[in-house]
């Protein structure tokens, strides 16, 4: 079984709670997160309703500031928020000033409200995965030696540099789940692979596809590292597990971890079992401490 890392989610918004409870309990996980050396990730969207919400990178670079010997990444940047160039930049600038501790985590954008409360076209998966597909080829490009030329379908550059050039360049996590089209991005393009929120069956059935596509383009079947973005609800009271997320975007398939420490401790080996590296961790209880009480005290310690 291959090792097993968690990470964290810094939460951008209260989810119901106020929003000095959102900063006091972001402080306990960072806490742990520190404690255990553990990464910490955070989420890129705009709105839910109208709760409060920090901007992604903006969070991200004030978080690591004050604690600059953490790991950190994005779950997942929506390519069609940045223009890709300015993405590879970001994530470059942040590789260079954090000595090397910057995971970009990208994907092909899915929340169409926020598009829409937003001013951005929202045009179809087909194009959004071809969309991505342009972005990690200009972001890998800049992330190389300058200057880069590169026109594609959606996107372009020309003569454009990147100085100072992070070396190494940051980890390229690609997001979705997308049989067809995005796995195969997924093993032409990424480092890791996350996907969030399936069941042990489907999560399986999608790494063995991206295995697929992994050998038909030459590469190792196991060169792309996988990862799993999950809600969790541990308790010892039934009445307080949480078992579906907050965002129910594909009701039919969403799946959290849950239970009592043993049944929770049971799914993520599951998991594991399929060969995924690294599960980054969503308290549904947030703000509240409980659950991450629990887990650092009866789950985690299972799998060190």
């Amino acid at each position: 079984m291959a090792k097993l890392e968690f990470g964290l989610l810094i939460h951008p918004t209260p989810r119901g709670g106020t929003v000095p409870a959102m900063l006091a309990t972001n402080e306990r996980l960072l806490a742990e997160a520190v404690a255990h050396d553990l990464p910490v990730w955070f989420i890129d969207h705009f709105q839910f309703d109208s709760q409060p919400l920090l901007e992604c990178f903006a969070m991200l670079a004030h978080t690591v500031g004050r604690y600059p010997t953490l790991r950190s990444g994005t779950l997942v940047a929506g390519q069609s928020y940045r223009n890709p160039a300015l993405t590879a930049k970001i994530a470059s600038t942040l590789q260079f000033l954090t000595g090397g501790r910057f995971i970009l985590g990208i994907g092909a954008g899915w929340k169409e409200d926020e598009y829409h409360a937003y001013g951005y076209p929202y045009p179809s998966a087909k194009v959004r995965i071809e969309q991505l597909e342009d972005a990690v080829r200009i972001i890998k490009g800049l992330w190389g030696s300058g200057p880069v030329s590169f026109a594609g379908e959606h996107y372009r550059v020309m003569d454009a540099y990147n100085e100072p050039r992070a070396d190494p360049a940051p980890t390229l996590m690609i997001g979705g789940g997308g049989e067809r089209r995005t796995l195969r991005v997924v093993a032409e393009h990424a480092d890791w692979w996350n996907a969030d929120y399936y069941t042990v069956s489907d999560y399986g059935r999608k790494l063995e596809r991206l295995r697929g596509y992994c050998r038909e383009l030459g590469r190792d079947e196991d060169a792309v590292v996988p990862t799993y973005y999950a809600g969790i609800s541990v308790s010892h009271d039934p009445s307080r597990v949480i078992r579906r997320p907050p965002l129910s975007y594909r009701p039919d398939e969403m799946f959290v971890l849950h239970g009592n420490p043993d049944e929770v401790s049971a799914q993520i080996a599951q998991f594991a079992a399929l060969g995924v590296r690294q599960i980054q961790l969503n308290f549904l209880d947030f703000p509240r401490t409980d659950g991450i009480d629990l887990f650092f005290s009866e789950v985690f310690p299972r799998f060190q």
